[in-house]
C-alpha cells in the first residue's frame, strides 16, 4: 500500500471520509436485492404455424405478381427486408420516409428520454457530495445575549463554507430494482423504436401496392368505357338505319353510364392513397411526391422466408417489448418489497467558519460530523402493503399481456401463410377468368355484328368482363400485399442489422444490434 504522504492536519479534517468509504463500499458489497428474479420466457414448444402444413410452393400465373413462390424454412430475413420486391422507387421512398416521418422521431425521442432516466436512476448508486458558502454582516445584542463570538464583539463579518455529503447504502436492492426496471422500459421503448421502423415501411409498401393496384383497376375500367361506347354508337348507328330498337339503345347507354359512374370512385380512391403516402413520408398532401407506383414496379421474391416457431417470439419486436415490459413488471415488485424494509443512511459534513475569509480552515475553525440513520416505517395505514399487492397484480397483467402478445404473433403467421397460399390460387383463377370473359366479349361482338346474338348478350358479356378485370386486378395487389405481411408478421430483418450507429434507410439512430442478446 503506497504511504499517505498528505499532512497531518489535512488528514485530521476529513476523519470521517475513510470511514464513509468503507461503509459504502461494505453496503454494496453486502447487499442484496429482494423480490423475484426475471427469468426470460421460455418460447412455446409449437413446431409448425398451422394446423396442416402448406405446400412448399405457390400456384403461379401468367401475369406481374403471378409468379411462383417457394416456402424457405429457417431463410434469413434483410434488414431492409422491403427490398425483396426489387422496386428502386420504393427503396428511395422508405429511405426518405424514415427521415421525414415524425413518427420515427418522437420513437427516438421516446428512446433517449428513456436512456436519460436510467442514467438519473443509477446516480444514486453513488454519494450526494454539495458545498455552501454563507457571507454575513451580523450585530449581536450583547447587552441581553451571549455574544456569538469568542471575541465578545459586537459587529463582525461571518463566513462559513461547508461540504455535505450523504449517501444511502442500497442494502435491500431498493435501487437496484428501481434502475432494472427502468432498463427494462428502456428496451422495451428499443423495440417500440424498432417496431417503428417495420410498420412504417410496411404501410408504404402496402400503400404503395394499393396504388398500383388502383391504377391497374382504372385502367381496366377506361377500357371497358371505351368498349362499351364503341358499342353504343355502333347501336345508334343501327337505330338510326333501323336495325335496332330504342330499348337497346337505351340499354347500352345505361351500361355505359354505369362503367363511367366506377371511374370517380376510383380516382377518389387513388387520391386518397397518395394522400395517405404524402402523410407517411412526412409531407402535406399538396407537396409533390416523386414517384409513381404501378404493378410493373415490383416483383415478387421467389424465395418466402419461413422463421422457426421458437425464433419467433426474438424476432418480433412487439414480443420483446412485452417480455421488456414484464421484466420491468417483475423489478416493480422487488421495488415494493424493499420499500417496506428499513432505509439506511450515512451523512458526513465538513467545513469553516471565521470572521475573516482566508481563516475559515484555520486551527479551531474547522467543523465536521458524521451520522449514520436507519428508519423503518411502522404504520402507514396499509400503503406499502397495498403497493405490494398492485406491483404483484401488475406483473401478473404483464405476464398475461405477453402471452397474448405471443399468441397474437403466431396467429399473424399463420394467417399470413393461408392468405399467401389461397391468394396464388385466387389470382390464377383470376387470370383464367378474365381471359375467358375478354374471349367471351369478342365472340359475342362478333356474333352481334353477324346478327346471331342481340345486344343483351353482349351487354353481359361486357359486364362479366369488367367484373374479371377488376378482380384480376385486386388479385395482383393481395400477391404483393401477402407478402409484405409476411415480412411484417415475421419482425422485418432488424436484428441483422450490420453494426451499431448504422441506420435503417439513412434514417436517425437505429436501435442497438445487441438488444436480441441483452
Amino acid at each position: 500500500m503506497l504511504p499517505d504522504h498528505r499532512s497531518p492536519s489535512i488528514r485530521s479534517r476529513i476523519p470521517f471520509a475513510g470511514t464513509a468509504c468503507a461503509l459504502a463500499v461494505c453496503g454494496v458489497l453486502t447487499a442484496c436485492a429482494v423480490g423475484p428474479n426475471f427469468q426470460t420466457p421460455k418460447a412455446p414448444d409449437a413446431t409448425a404455424y398451422t394446423p396442416k402444413p402448406l405446400p412448399t410452393e405457390t400456384a403461379s400465373a401468367p401475369v406481374q405478381g403471378g409468379e411462383a413462390q417457394r416456402f424457405v424454412e429457417g431463410m434469413q430475413i434483410p434488414e431492409q427486408w422491403w427490398s425483396m420486391l426489387h422496386s428502386e422507387k420504393l427503396d428511395r421512398f422508405i429511405a426518405a420516409a424514415m427521415k421525414a416521418n415524425p413518427t420515427v422521431t418522437a420513437a427516438q425521442a421516446a428512446l433517449r428520454q428513456a436512456q436519460a432516466q436510467v442514467r438519473a436512476q443509477q446516480g444514486f448508486f453513488f454519494p450526494t457530495i454539495s458545498g455552501s458558502y454563507s457571507p454575513s454582516r451580523q450585530r449581536n445584542a450583547v447587552g441581553t445575549i451571549s455574544p456569538t463570538l469568542t471575541s465578545g464583539d459586537p459587529l463582525f463579518n461571518l463566513h462559513t463554507a461547508e461540504l455535505s455529503i450523504s449517501y444511502a447504502p442500497d442494502v435491500f436492492g431498493l435501487n437496484r430494482r428501481r434502475v432494472e426496471s427502468l432498463q427494462a422500459l428502456e428496451d422495451a421503448q428499443r423495440f417500440e423504436v424498432e417496431a417503428t421502423y417495420l410498420t412504417l415501411a410496411s404501410n408504404i409498401s402496402l400503400a404503395a401496392i394499393e396504388e398500383a393496384s388502383l391504377r391497374a383497376q382504372i385502367d381496366a375500367q377506361q377500357r371497358i368505357v371505351a368498349i362499351e361506347t364503341k358499342l353504343y354508337n355502333l347501336l345508334q348507328k343501327q337505330f338510326t338505319l333501323g336495325f335496332v330498337s330504342g330499348l337497346e339503345v337505351a340499354a347500352a347507354r345505361a351500361q355505359l353510364a354505369q362503367a363511367e359512374q366506377a371511374l370517380p370512385g376510383l380516382r377518389k380512391q387513388l387520391a386518397l392513397q397518395r394522400d395517405l403516402l404524402a402523410a407517411l413520408a412526412g409531407k402535406l398532401p399538396a407537396d409533390p411526391l416523386d414517384a409513381e407506383f404501378t404493378f410493373d414496379d415490383f416483383k415478387l421474391p421467389a424465395e418466402l422466408p419461413v422463421s422457426l416457431p421458437s425464433e419467433l417470439v426474438r424476432q418480433r419486436p412487439d414480443v420483446r417489448a412485452a417480455e421488456a415490459q414484464l421484466h420491468s413488471a417483475t423489478a416493480e415488485v422487488g421495488v415494493a418489497i424493499a420499500n417496506m424494509l428499513p432505509q439506511l443512511t450515512i451523512t458526513g459534513s465538513y467545513g469553516g467558519t471565521a470572521t475573516v475569509f482566508n481563516q475559515m480552515f484555520s486551527a479551531g475553525n474547522v467543523f465536521w460530523s458524521l451520522a449514520g440513520n436507519v428508519a423503518q416505517t411502522f404504520f402507514a395505514g396499509g400503503t406499502m402493503l397495498a403497493l405490494k399487492h398492485g406491483a404483484d397484480a401488475a406483473l401478473v397483467q404483464a405476464e398475461a399481456q405477453y402471452r397474448s402478445t405471443v399468441i397474437n404473433a403466431f396467429q399473424n403467421v399463420a394467417d399470413t401463410l393461408h392468405a399467401i397460399d389461397a391468394d396464388a390460387e385466387t389470382l390464377r383463377a383470376a387470370i383464367t377468368s378474365e381471359q375467358a370473359a375478354r374471349t367471351t366479349l369478342e365472340i359475342t361482338e362478333k356474333q352481334l355484328s353477324s346478327g346471331y346474338v342481340n345486344v343483351l348478350a353482349v351487354l353481359n358479356a361486357e359486364q362479366t368482363m369488367r367484373t374479371a378485370t377488376q378482380a384480376t386486378a385486386q388479385a395482383q395487389a393481395a400477391r404483393f400485399t401477402d407478402t409484405v405481411a409476411l415480412y411484417q408478421s415475421l419482425g422485418g430483418g432488424w436484428w441483422n442489422r450490420q453494426a451499431e450507429g448504422t441506420q435503417v434507410g439513412d434514417a436517425g439512430k437505429p436501435a442497438r444490434a445487441e438488444v436480441a442478446t441483452r
